[in-house]
Order: C-alpha cells, then sequence, then structure tokens
C-alpha cells in the first residue's frame, strides 16, 4: 500500500454527497473509539473533535480538504482534530480509530507526527497496527478482545508502549474533564465545570480551549453524540438514544452526527 495520489473530482464523482453505507461495530474506551467494518459512498463535509486514524483494510479511500480540490487516495491517513473533509471509498473494509486530542495517546500523536492537517501515515507504522485490526475483524473478537488490540494499535502508532507516561494536561482540566463524563448524561453548565476545578468563569474557559483545542459546549456534544452511539448499537432507538446522551430530541442528534460524521447515524448498521 502506497502513499496519496490526486484524483481529478471527476473521477470521484461516482459517489453522492451524504450517501454512505456502513456495516460494522463501533468500540468505546477511555478517550478513543473504533469503528470496525465495512464501508462505501462519500461523506459530506465534516469535521470532528477527535483525531482520525484510517486505514484501509483491503482498498484504498479518498480524502479531500477543500471543496475544489482533488481527491488523494491513501491507504492510511490521519485526519487532525477539527480539520474538514470528505472521505469516499468505493468499498472495502475499514479501520477508523478515533482520539480525543487531550488523552494520552492524543498527546503523544500530536508529538509524533505534528498535525498540521491531513497526512499520510508512514507504511512502516501503519502496517503493525492494521494487521491487528484486520486479524481482530477475521477472528470475530469479541468486545474486551477487540478493545485491546485497537488499544494496542494505537500505541504503535504513537510510537509508544501501551503504559508508557505521556505529557499529563493541567491537573485543574483533568479533574474537570473526569467531572464531565461521569456526568455527561446530565446538565453541565461551564460556570458549574468551572467550580469544580476552582477557577472563574474566565480562566476556565481560557484554560479548555488551550488544552483541548475546542470549546466547552463542542466538547460536550463530542462526548454526547458517543453516548448516543453506543446507546444505538446496544440496541436502543435513535430516539431513545438521543434522550439518553441529553439531546433535545431525535433530530438534533441526526444534526450533531452529520455535522460531525458527514453521514445519517441510521446508514451505519451495526453488525
Amino acid at each position: 500500500m502506497t502513499g496519496p495520489q490526486a484524483l481529478p473530482d471527476t473521477t470521484a464523482a461516482r459517489a453522492t454527497p451524504g450517501h454512505s453505507a456502513s456495516s460494522g461495530r463501533i468500540y468505546f474506551w477511555q478517550g478513543a473509539s473504533l469503528w470496525l467494518g465495512r464501508s462505501s459512498g462519500r461523506t459530506q463535509w465534516h469535521e470532528h473533535h477527535a483525531h482520525q486514524i484510517a486505514l484501509a483494510l483491503d482498498e484504498p479511500f479518498r480524502f479531500r480538504t477543500e471543496a475544489e480540490g482533488a481527491w488523494q487516495v491513501y491507504s492510511a491517513a490521519l485526519v487532525p482534530s477539527h480539520n474538514e473533509h470528505q472521505f469516499e471509498v468505493d468499498e472495502g473494509r475499514m479501520a477508523h480509530l478515533f482520539v480525543e486530542p487531550e488523552s494520552r495517546a492524543g498527546r503523544a500523536l500530536m508529538e509524533r507526527y505534528g498535525l498540521q492537517g491531513l497526512m499520510t501515515l508512514p507504511e512502516a507504522d501503519a502496517a503493525p497496527a492494521r494487521r491487528l485490526l484486520l486479524d481482530a475483524l477475521e477472528r470475530r473478537l469479541d468486545e474486551a478482545r477487540t478493545i485491546a488490540a485497537a488499544s494496542r494499535a494505537l500505541a504503535l502508532l504513537c510510537g509508544a508502549a501501551p503504559d508508557e507516561p505521556a505529557a499529563e494536561l493541567d491537573p485543574r482540566l483533568a479533574t474537570a474533564l473526569r467531572h464531565i463524563r461521569a456526568r455527561i448524561r446530565e446538565p453541565l453548565t461551564l460556570p458549574g465545570v468551572a467550580a469544580v476545578a476552582h477557577l472563574s468563569e474566565s480562566r476556565f474557559r481560557h484554560l479548555f480551549v488551550a488544552e483541548t483545542g475546542t470549546s466547552f459546549r463542542a466538547y460536550l456534544l463530542w462526548l454526547r453524540i458517543n453516548v448516543a452511539i453506543e446507546a444505538a448499537q446496544a440496541g436502543a432507538s435513535w430516539t431513545e438514544a438521543a434522550h439518553e446522551a441529553g439531546f433535545a430530541d431525535s433530530a438534533h442528534l441526526t444534526r450533531t452526527h452529520r455535522r460531525m460524521f458527514g453521514i445519517e447515524p441510521s446508514s451505519v448498521r451495526p453488525t
């Protein structure tokens, strides 16, 4: 598998934006998640809080970051946090790792790759991770063993052992994030969480953006969309999932999912 090659948009026009279908499973653990399965089609323009590592498990895929720009073909790519993009694949098995930038792994990725824009991952780095995830898919490993394989794959991409120390967050923000995660299904306000961190509202807002790269409100939406996806994967309807995650209704959840992932939530079918 090789690095990116430019494709004119006419060769990629066979897919309609937003018409993307996926079948697979999504696995969550602290600070990261894995989507593993089969995809086809093209997403709408979107961006998300997490760094995204995309690995082709058989057929290559395409990204672009400008509306009139050429599509680039990849077998392994890294999309930094909050970089707007489109994704397209004809049909193939894919692994997508989503890594929160304030997590230890997210900070290690930044230190290793710089994350100045969408980039090709070196095949020497990507190949061992790809083998682990392809093996998990083909052997139909259970959730615990799939997460263990994904954690190992991510550690390899970070260039670190799974238990190797990395740069730490500001302890006041770490306290606030633990509070948020423990209560993400409840109403949360910036003043209330700032008080937990023993900071003024203005100081907490500044620290939050500096350490996470996003606003407090956007971060809550990112966590809540993941809560909703996890609930839907467990068998809840999207309406039930929306209420579980604290969205006003399923329409709000759908808009958020489309904005963050470029597809309708109903286009992802669990396997």
